[in-house]
């Protein structure tokens, strides 16, 4: 009997030892993924631990924020010119004809 419970330990330990291997493995390699592309650590009940406020971090956030700005600005650039080809496609070609000869009329020659 002994014996028995003996040979069904040493047969499943090996699966056992692999098992446990492996998923520490695959920890040591999330943390190290995390660590090299920046994302925070998370410690026992969840809460952040890396990169807490440093100077990465700060400009990066400057970064983001000034692209952000641009982006926008760029955006109602956009929406200001998506108006007036709507107003050209939308207006007659009676009236776009008339438009365009008024210009015509105010350059000086």
């Amino acid at each position: 009997m002994e014996a028995d419970k003996l040979e069904v330990i040493q047969t499943i330990f090996p699966f056992i030892a692999i098992f446990v291997s492996v998923g520490v493995a695959g920890w040591v390699a999330t943390t190290w993924l995390r660590i090299k592309n920046g994302y925070p650590l998370d410690g026992a009940w969840g809460q952040a631990v890396y990169p807490k406020n440093d100077q990465q971090a700060a400009e990066r956030v400057k970064l983001l924020t000034q692209e952000h700005a641009e982006l926008r600005a760029e955006l109602g650039s956009v929406k200001d010119r998506l108006a007036n080809v709507e107003r050209i496609v939308t207006d007659s070609s009676h009236r776009l004809t008339q438009d365009i000869e008024a210009l015509r009329d105010q350059t000086p020659n």
